[in-house]
């Protein structure tokens, strides 16, 4: 049971099904490895192992009762501290809400557990999923190197999966929040289509831009835990009236035929060399496998990058109208600063913005009339260090803005799934980013599983 952390969710999964494996020797080993690592990795708020332990013994019966088992059958998990929890509370990474005990489930989080979901806890995240951690809240730490960036917002939910504290987590994207920390730490992400997975009972940092979506070790587990959240529903006003999808088909990850397509100037214009050459890998390897790979434009977005803030601003000042500037006190001075931004733009800023997110995206998916999957990066650079992370957002000196290959998707709603791509030459984590049609996350899980045999994965030494 040493590496048993480490396993995928799929092959544990298959265990805890066949009996090789227990509900509860899991959750206990999980359990144990939170208590002895999370000094270091502090990604956990929440830890509800008595809670977590109570789920596995009752999964463990209904198994021996021969009763039908879930997609997710005793699997631990983690989820972001945005998503409610009825009766456990959910800060939502800031101190005004650090005592708000929902009354009710996040659709998400019910799905997790309807298909056999194990709960272990709620991870860490930035102060209302912006971009900094809230002064009185300690960081979490990015397992391949205490010097690294975890990327935002959904921070402890990447750490607490390259750690091998879970086996999978949720996470949320407003502007690259599933996508940086998946970079950064390592591991697959899948930002899904807008409105493919339920918002319901997320506290929204941006309504129009908020995606959830799993954040795992390999494409086949975030696969699966997509196909376990994903669907319709009433209680989200944007949900999309889809039948649920099934991914088994995409995970052979045969690529003979897909159309792939490249931007180069895109993909290499501001972007560190050793990115720009993970980029062109994962084109070979995609090629070589069958795929037909051919030059694109991607549509003008310079607006969408620039003018982000603007439109993240103006509907997080909405989300905390209840409570700032009336409780201003308890804010941090990141978030103070963008509900202040939000409150003060100008409603033509707002409304030129989203003239410009209709005309990205319908140009976006004129695209991919002629593609199935764009590869693009996922940041412009290896992770960065904590020291130079603050100057390469959004600097002046020819880097790419973080934002550039996030925000746009963000916009438009488009699905995307990063992807482990190897280590730098210092050895930090790179990363590349597909893209694909609306509704079209079956080409990613097929593209990423092909990427996958080439790249492989790593874990951490932890």
């Amino acid at each position: 049971m040493t590496d048993l952390h480490f396993r995928s969710l799929t092959s544990v999964c298959r265990d805890l099904k066949s009996g090789a494996l227990s509900s509860v020797e899991v959750t206990r080993h999980m359990l144990a490895r939170i208590e002895a690592l999370e000094p270091r990795t502090r990604a956990f708020v929440t830890v509800l192992a008595d809670r977590a332990l109570a789920r596995a013994t009752a999964l463990d019966a209904a198994r021996a009762r021969g009763e039908p088992l879930g997609a997710l059958h005793g699997v631990p998990m983690a989820i972001k501290d945005l998503l409610t929890t009825k009766g456990i509370r959910t800060t939502c990474g800031t101190e005004v809400l650090k005592d708000w005990r929902p009354e009710e489930d996040a659709t998400v989080v019910t799905r997790l557990e309807a298909a056999g979901a194990v709960i272990l806890g709620k991870v860490k995240l930035t102060e209302g999923a912006f971009s900094h951690h809230h002064p009185q809240v300690i960081p979490p730490q990015n397992p391949w190197g205490a010097d690294l960036w975890t990327g935002v917002s959904s921070s402890g939910s990447g750490v607490a999966v390259a750690a091998g504290l879970c086996f999978a987590a949720l996470g949320s994207d407003t502007g690259g929040s599933i996508r940086f920390p998946s970079a950064s730490c390592g591991i697959v992400g899948i930002k899904p289509t807008y409105g493919l997975v339920s918002r319901f009972g997320a506290f929204p940092l941006a309504d129009s831009l908020d995606h959830i979506g799993p954040m795992t070790r390999c494409v086949e587990d975030a696969a699966r835990v997509l196909e376990a959240i994903a669907g319709y529903d009433a209680k989200d006003a944007t949900s999309l009236r889809l039948v649920p999808p099934i991914y088994a088909a995409a995970l052979a990850g045969d690529v003979r035929g897909l159309r792939v397509g490249v931007d180069r100037d895109y993909a290499s214009k501001g972007v560190d060399p050793s990115v720009n050459a993970a980029v062109q890998l994962a084109v070979t390897a995609l090629r070589e496998q069958g795929a037909l790979v051919s030059d694109v434009i991607v549509p003008e977005h310079a607006a969408l990058v620039n003018g982000w803030a603007v439109t993240c601003g103006v509907e997080t000042a909405l989300a905390h109208a209840a409570t700032f500037p009336s409780q201003r006190e308890h804010y941090g001075p990141q978030l103070a600063g963008l509900i202040d931004l939000g409150r003060q733009a100008p409603a033509s800023a707002y409304a030129a913005l989203e003239r410009e997110r209709e005309r990205f995206r319908a140009e976006l998916q004129i695209v991919f009339d002629s593609i199935d999957v764009l590869v693009i990066p996922a940041l412009p650079t290896p992770t960065p260090t904590l020291a130079n992370i603050e100057s390469s957002l959004g600097r002046a000196d020819g880097t790419a803005e973080f934002l550039t290959f996030t925000a746009p998707f963000d916009y438009s709603g488009h699905p995307t799934i990063t992807l482990p791509a190897g280590l730098s030459s210092s050895g930090v984590p790179l990363a590349v980013q597909f893209v694909a049609a609306l509704r079209g996350e079956a080409r990613l899980i097929q593209a990423g599983c092909a990427w996958e045999k080439v790249a492989g994965t790593r874990n951490p030494t932890i």
